[in-house]
């Protein structure tokens, strides 16, 4: 995991975790999301997947508008409240408070049995599980308000462009899931540069 050691600084390129956290850090809609994110004090959470690598993604193709997000991430991890009913009551508290980002809120603790896996362990370890490594990012604030980057298969691929499935999503069965999953996303329209395998 990365942490910020300071709020200063001025972004050059993003080749590092401290990198990223610094564009993060200089963003402040971003800020905004983490802020209010924080506020509801749920056990073990992140932002994560296209929060973060839109906004990598978004920088190193040198645009200067934010690419629309589908969906703003929020995971958690709480195995002893693990009905989807208390992940939408969350959902409705912030769309209370932001009515305009399209929230979704999933727990990890339960994200296994939806994935036919064995338990997670953490939130990271169910990032980790996430179908591509530059999706598998996450971030949230410490009790400093300084960000916190977890990057389970590293910030490499994302950095690169470079866009592959996670190890558990390289088998037969499961690759062909990510398959779908990128033929779908068509992500290559926005963001040109990128390399998928």
């Amino acid at each position: 995991m990365f942490k910020s050691s300071s709020n200063e600084g001025v972004l050059d390129s993003l080749k590092t975790g401290e990198d990223i956290i610094q564009a993060i850090n200089d963003d402040n809609w971003m800020m905004g999301i983490l802020t209010l994110v924080k506020t509801l004090n749920l056990p073990d959470w992140w932002v994560c997947a296209g929060f973060v690598r839109s906004k990598i993604w978004d920088v190193l193709h040198g645009f200067e508008a934010r690419t629309p997000l589908q969906d703003v991430d929020v995971i958690y991890f709480d195995p002893v409240n693990t009905g989807e009913a208390d992940e939408k009551i969350l959902e409705g508290k912030l769309k209370a408070l932001r009515p305009d980002i399209p929230w979704s809120v999933k727990n990890q603790a339960r994200m296994h049995v939806i994935n036919n896996l064995p338990p997670y362990s953490s939130a990271v370890d169910g990032i980790s599980k996430f179908p591509e490594t530059v999706t598998a990012l996450g971030v949230k604030l410490d009790e400093n308000d300084r960000i916190i980057l977890a990057a389970p298969w590293g910030i490499g691929d994302v950095i690169d462009l470079l866009v592959k499935p996670t190890p558990l999503f390289s088998n037969a069965e499961l690759k062909r899931v990510y398959d779908v999953r990128i033929n779908k996303k068509n992500w290559k329209a926005t963001w040109k540069l990128l390399k998928i395998t």
